[in-house]
């Protein structure tokens, strides 16, 4: 914080001892240091404090006193000159302008509220990472440091070893054979989706409801209509979409997986409507009741648009994805993305393709599998007095349906405990389900038993 006691000056250069400019500017402020001067100026004037005629000091006198850059009370006094507080004389200084009428000083800013104490969030994307694999992830940061960037801007299909190493993963847990010109690095889940959306045709997009908020707002924002298509409900009508946006292998939130009956009526609509199919395939790797669920795209690479995300292996916020296009789409996103500049960040792809050749989100996976599968057996067991899952457990989370009123309160219990969980009628829109979204992934052992007991209780009240 800086503190100004500038002496002022008469019209005629005369120092006023007794007067002084109290100028307090905190450097930790959210406002910028010219914009706290200039405030503090002008409440100056406008209570009287400084009066018509004035002499300021000049700006580097005022800067070098309160120990901030020259421009800083540039930039205050040239506001002030162009608001009419202020007047700049020709080689005599700054002064306050002879205003006709005493203006009422500006309100004072509402100090904002302190914090509450922060909830732990209960959703059904934050993971589980085993603090064991620390050591790996500080190696990938050190071979990025040591690595040459590119010269220019980036390639926007990525990295080529990591898309090398994207499609031997693939291929070998999802059974995707691709070659890796078929792979694009993004930003994440909604990166992909966002610039395959920018080179279909018009059209809505179907969207399952209840599904993905994010995806329902990439598909808006856009400037295309959402199409509801009821999940866990067969679609057999896409005519006039430009795509359908499922999330077969684990539906989000309510969590069965696509039947492969409802998979060859989607493929076939699509076909029908020429309408590509995007798959998100965001935590099929997080299945311990039986093998992971094959691939949508592994049907039909030429209708499925494939997404792939690290948010769930690595961490939410490297924000790295990837796209795989149908083949004839592969070079109209490519060219829009190196017409944009928009690829994904060179260090964050160096470190995850240092991360999958060290074997590191193979050991995640694993360590995460287990973990998962112990949690969803205690949520399960916990939440049996309000209601049974919608779908098997899987992934990170598990849905119970409830009627509106029970998930209220069991959410309002959650919270009194310290705990944020999420409610199913947030992810849904024309279909009015409602329930609970509980994900234990973001939280320690401790902080789940804590919560668990708080929503059994909501169940017992």
């Amino acid at each position: 914080m800086a503190l100004a006691h500038v002496p002022l000056l008469d019209q005629i250069g005369r120092p006023l001892v007794t007067t002084t400019l109290p100028v307090h500017l905190d450097r930790r402020a959210a406002d910028p240091l010219g914009v706290q001067l200039g405030d503090q100026v002008r409440a100056l004037v406008a209570r009287g404090a400084l009066s018509p005629g004035d002499r300021l000091p000049s700006s580097r006198a005022l800067a070098a006193d309160l120990g901030v850059a020259r421009t800083v009370a540039e930039q205050a006094y040239a506001q002030l000159v162009a608001e009419g507080w202020l007047e700049g004389r020709h080689g005599s200084g700054t002064f306050v302008t002879a205003l006709h009428a005493r203006v009422a000083p500006p309100p004072a800013r509402p100090a904002p509220a302190p914090p509450g104490p922060a909830l732990v969030r209960l959703d059904a994307g934050t993971p589980w990472i085993d603090p064991r694999h620390r050591a790996a992830w500080r190696r990938a940061w050190r071979e990025v440091s040591a690595s040459v960037p590119p010269r220019g801007y980036d390639d926007p299909r990525g990295l080529p070893e990591l898309r090398e190493a994207l499609a031997e993963r693939l291929a070998r847990t999802r059974g995707l054979v691709l070659d890796p010109d078929e792979v694009l690095v993004t930003a994440g889940t909604t990166d992909g989706l966002r610039h395959l959306l920018g080179v279909l045709p018009p059209g809505p997009v179907g969207v399952e409801d209840p599904g993905y908020r994010a995806a329902v707002e990439t598909v808006r924002g856009t400037g295309r209509q959402v199409r509801d298509l009821p999940a866990l409900a067969p679609v057999d009508d896409l005519a006039g979409c430009a795509a359908a946006y499922v999330t077969p292998a684990h539906q989000h939130p309510l969590g069965p997986p696509m039947p492969a009956a409802h998979r060859l009526r989607l493929l076939e609509a699509a076909r029908r409507a020429d309408a590509v199919v995007v798959e998100d395939d965001y935590d099929s790797e997080f299945r311990y009741d039986v093998a992971p669920i094959p691939a949508l795209a592994a049907l039909d690479r030429d209708r499925v648009a494939y997404l792939g995300t690290t948010s769930k292996t690595v961490a939410p916020s490297l924000r790295l994805g990837w796209l795989v296009p149908p083949a004839h789409l592969v070079t109209a996103v490519c060219e829009r993305r190196a017409a944009t500049h928009d690829a994904a960040s060179w260090p964050a792809q160096r470190a995850l393709l240092s991360l999958l050749r060290d074997g590191y989100v193979d050991q995640v996976v694993r360590s995460a599998r287990r973990t998962y599968a112990e949690r969803a057996a205690r949520v399960v067991a916990a939440l049996a007095p309000l209601g049974e899952p919608a779908g098997p457990p899987a992934g990170m989370y598990v849905t119970v349906p409830l009627d509106a009123d029970r998930a209220q309160a069991a959410q309002d219990a959650a919270r009194a405990a310290g705990f944020d969980v999420p409610l199913l009628a947030d992810y849904a829109r024309g279909s009015g389900a409602t329930g609970l979204v509980v994900g234990f992934g973001g939280c320690t052992d401790a902080e789940l038993d804590r919560a668990l007991a708080a929503l059994a209780g909501a169940a017992r009240g």
